[in-house]
């Protein structure tokens, strides 16, 4: 498909800079775009390349100064990198827009529903009293277990494994390999030394706009619910354990791990690697440095990192200290002289 700069820019409220009626088909890295490819400038490290790139329309931020002649008709908006991504979904927008109907060989069970615009890839499974909303795709080897409910312009990936009882709202991502709904872990230690599995009852709640990358697990709750609420955004590999809640608009980056029924506030940030201990919560707009082991409640606001994670700032101070230990050890091994020195010319 090809699109007129002044239909981009309609759509990402933004203004023109150059020919109205340039066109492209396609989107491209600045450094490398070509002739007929949309790209963008966000960050000021690839500056250099609006001045050489081949794109014939780029988006850049409205304060941006020109410091030479750029060949690209420019669409000037409020956040460029924010305007090149609602582009972006709207693209995949189209194009999974394409897909619909029933592939075969599937398995949708009597008692399953679906609404209209829905596609159903081949080898999916379809459970008993599943509940689909209207434009859902639903891709090949996904499990869909009974009692499912998935609401409106969802994607389920391939491979995909939803168990019973998860409720999903509109708006939700799930990438290739999520399983969601799995046993919490939960064993009660016995007085001979093995352990007894407690059943698992409870279920998984997504809300809304919820993202979730591939691979990442979500425990069901022992009783109640794991909840991933409103606008969360979980990356790849991410491990959320029995009775979480993860808050509005909270981020988590790839292969961190929440323990049991830790509870995290809204607009939190949790870097990667980053391994949180159970029944604690983490505050509202929290910070999170990646790889930090959090083994207590951190206040909303608060940054932390380290293992155990400590306050942000103080741990700064304490690896610039940390640095210059050969040359305080120097300084106390000249001290240690001097005062000997003034000890001896004393006796």
């Amino acid at each position: 498909m090809t699109f007129a700069a002044s239909q981009i820019a309609l759509l990402i409220s933004g203004k023109i800079e150059g020919d109205p009626a340039a066109t492209v088909d396609s989107f491209g890295k600045i450094e490398e775009a070509r002739q007929g490819q949309l790209s963008f400038l966000a960050n000021p490290k690839y500056e250099e390349f609006l001045y050489s790139t081949q794109a014939s329309v780029i988006i850049i931020n409205a304060d941006y100064e020109l410091k030479k002649q750029v060949n690209a008709t420019l669409i000037r908006v409020a956040d460029a990198y924010t305007a090149f991504a609602t582009l972006l979904g709207k693209y995949q927008e189209m194009m999974t827009q394409q897909l619909t109907g029933v592939q075969q060989p599937s398995f949708i069970a009597k008692t399953a529903s679906y609404g209209q615009q829905v596609f159903i890839g081949a080898f999916a499974y379809i459970g008993e009293n599943v509940k689909i909303g209207n434009d859902s795709k639903i891709f090949p080897n996904a499990f869909i277990g009974d009692n499912v409910s998935i609401g409106d312009k969802c994607i389920i990936h391939p491979g995909v494994k939803i168990y019973h009882g998860t409720v999903i709202g509109n708006n939700v991502t799930v990438h290739a390999g999520t399983v969601i709904g799995s046993d919490g872990f939960g064993f009660a230690p016995q007085a001979d030394g093995t352990f007894k599995k407690v059943p698992q009852i409870g279920n998984v709640i997504i809300e809304d706009n919820v993202e979730i990358g591939a691979n990442t697990t979500i425990d069901r709750a022992t009783i109640g619910s794991t909840i991933i609420k409103a606008g969360a955004k979980l990356d790849n590999l991410i491990q959320i354990a029995h009775n979480v809640e993860v808050g509005n608009s909270t981020v988590i980056a790839a292969q961190a791990g929440v323990s049991g029924s830790t509870k995290i506030g809204r607009n939190a940030m949790i870097g990667g690697q980053v391994g949180i201990v159970g029944h604690i919560s983490i505050g509202d707009g929290a910070k999170i440095n990646a790889q930090s082991g959090v083994s207590k409640s951190v206040e909303p606001g608060k940054a932390v990192t380290g293992s155990p994670a400590y306050d942000y700032t103080s741990a700064l101070r304490s690896q610039a200290v940390t640095r210059k230990l050969p040359e305080l050890e120097k300084r106390v091994k000249e001290l240690e002289a001097l005062v000997k020195q003034l000890l001896a010319e004393k006796v």
